[in-house]
């Protein structure tokens, strides 16, 4: 019997990488030949060939899908054209019996040149509006995983399932004596994790490092800033560990927090759901993006599970003030997620996406 294979694609950012992170070990070990397509430089390809160097890493060109008027809007459509080609060729040679997309610019020029070599498709929507990536993807799908339930009023119905969240495993394999010593820290202290999403948050590290002497008489800090932003002048002060950016060290940075600021990107609130860290979310603002963000946080909040402040409304005194009513609500937030659903597994995951392959 032929092995089946796989394709898996999806970057821009680590949230259209990590459900990958989490599916590809039982893709693995149920026999599949994994392979991922995604751009020359993203932040996917070193998530990739960093956790899984086995797993052929297949670069193709991909535009930029932009909201706004630029010159480059002119010429990305031929960089789409140029990936869809090189998708082709790709999915020409491996013979996947399934394509997964997690979204991202990336994952375009793949759905379509899967519809041309009539691969069937499966996408993953994490946000409560599809982006704008997955609403063209869709008509080249076969069927689209949604997060939230009120993501299916946006989705045709005859081809949409909710899912639920789906967490790594690796998640729960975190070590909170690991992630102490990673951080140096020796003082009893509740430990506060901030962290601006993959790419770093300019406002969330101001606003931190503005109130760093006042908080750092009541915790130990770990601060996610994002590459190139990290302040080497405050490597000094105890109890303050920054990183600019974490992969395999994650789990036990996690484990080790008691409360969590943070954007409001999907994959991370559901981490932080399923390992009941009581959150402070700071989502992108309208302005900076098309508002997905900001309803994750309000079906959050409303839930129970978090403590939002806007990003138009952040200072030095309204952080402060955000997490002090975090630390108020903490009893109140872990007993609102125990009641929570409980996550899919990766394995039931990669159940339902191989319903849809094509039988070899």
């Amino acid at each position: 019997m032929k092995q089946k294979s796989i394709i898996l694609t999806g970057g821009g950012t680590a949230g259209h990488v990590s459900l990958n992170q989490a599916i590809i070990p039982t893709f693995l070990s149920e026999g599949y030949d994994v392979h991922y397509i995604g751009s020359h430089d993203g932040i996917e390809k070193e998530l990739i060939t960093n956790s899984f160097p086995n797993v052929p890493y297949h670069s193709i060109s991909s535009g930029k899908l932009r909201r706004y008027f630029s010159m480059k809007n002119f010429t990305d459509p031929f960089k789409v054209l140029a990936g869809v080609g090189q998708a082709f060729k790709v999915i020409r040679k491996v013979k996947p019996s399934i394509i997964f997309s997690k979204g991202g610019f990336v994952s375009v020029p793949v759905v379509i040149a899967a519809k041309l070599a009539n691969v069937p498709v499966v996408v993953h929507e994490s946000d409560v509006t599809p982006g704008l990536a997955n609403r063209i993807a869709l008509p080249f799908a076969s069927h689209v995983f949604t997060i939230f339930e009120d993501t299916l009023k946006y989705l045709p119905e005859d081809k949409a399932t909710c899912t639920g969240s789906i967490v790594r495993n690796q998640l729960f394999e975190g070590n909170k004596s690991r992630g102490l010593q990673l951080c140096g820290f020796e003082e009893n202290k509740k430990v506060l994790l901030v962290m601006g999403g993959s790419l770093g948050s300019i406002v969330l590290n101001d606003a931190l490092r503005s109130n760093l002497p006042e908080l750092l008489t009541k915790f130990n800090i770990i601060h996610l800033c994002g590459k190139g932003n990290v302040d080497t002048s405050l490597d000094s002060l105890k109890g303050y560990k920054q990183f600019d950016y974490v992969t395999t060290e994650l789990p036990d940075l996690l484990y080790v927090a008691d409360l969590i600021v943070s954007r409001a990107g999907s994959n991370s609130i559901f981490e932080f759901l399923a390992l009941r860290k009581p959150m402070l979310l700071i989502p992108l603002s309208a302005s900076k993006s098309r508002g997905d963000q900001i309803l994750n946080a309000s079906i959050f909040e409303n839930q129970g599970f978090a403590v939002t402040l806007e990003e138009e409304q952040l200072s030095k005194n309204s952080f402060m003030k955000s997490v002090e009513t975090l630390v108020r609500r903490e009893s109140i937030i872990i007993d609102a997620m125990e009641k929570a659903e409980s996550p899919k597994t990766p394995e039931e995951m990669v159940m339902l996406i191989t319903q849809y392959q094509k039988e070899m």
